[in-house]
């Protein structure tokens, strides 16, 4: 006689570099938000820090810069971003594999969600792209949290509306936050290298299984309990 004793797996995803190829947008508007406030950073130290919280992301940089950035500049900079962003978001695809992998787990009766540091001014027309309807599937943006990643905040919440057990989630995204905020949450960590950072950061972060990118994932699905 078979022991029906397992508990079902649920995805929670991040959305930028993890389902759609947006990192290097999000890096590029910051930086053209930032030249415009005449703010000068490398493009390579605005790239480590996509994933993070606005606010954390920020601070990061008036640390680096030595910057005293005010609270109105700053209101600045993130209207700039979102101006700079959308401009170029219209021609953000999805990562290979990324609609074939929701489309999976919808199939196969295995929950998922999208939490995302994003507000959804930014998320919204890329979540259209992907062909993932707010109204229809969970989503949650940084608007309906009070802290971001690195915190587990959009996780948890994610956890929450789909009515499953953090403890049992798979939280796959591409950056050390995504993967920090997933050992806080204390789900397991999916890293994917589709965003830019490497399998040995992701690992060290917490990820116990790291794949190319959402079709990779795929193909393993089966070794994370992607199972009906």
């Amino acid at each position: 006689m078979t022991i029906k004793a397992r508990q079902q797996t649920s995805f929670l995803f991040d959305l930028d570099g993890t389902l759609v190829d947006s990192v290097y947008d999000h890096v590029l508007a910051w930086h053209d938000a930032l030249q415009e406030e005449g703010v000068e950073v490398s493009v390579w130290r605005l790239h480590r820090k996509i994933g993070m919280s606005g606010g954390l992301f920020t601070k990061a940089l008036a640390r680096e810069t030595g910057l005293e950035l005010a609270p109105e500049m700053l209101e600045r900079l993130r209207l700039l971003h979102r101006k700079y962003y959308n401009a170029r978001s219209h021609r953000t695809r999805p990562l290979p594999g990324a609609k074939e992998l929701l489309a999976y787990l919808s199939e196969n009766d295995i929950p998922w969600a999208i939490a995302t540091s994003g507000r959804i001014e930014t998320a919204g027309p890329v979540l259209e792209i992907l062909g993932v309807d707010p109204k229809q599937n969970i989503v949650i943006t940084r608007d309906l949290v009070r802290y971001a990643k690195p915190d587990p905040d959009l996780f948890l919440a994610a956890a929450e509306k789909l009515d499953c057990d953090i403890n049992t989630a798979c939280v796959v995204g591409d950056a050390i936050w995504d993967m920090l905020a997933a050992r806080r949450a204390r789900a397991l960590g999916i890293g994917l290298l589709s965003g830019g950072y490497g399998m040995e950061e992701l690992e060290r972060a917490g990820a116990y299984r790291v794949y190319e990118d959402p079709a990779d994932l795929l193909a393993h699905i089966d070794e994370v309990g992607g199972r009906r």
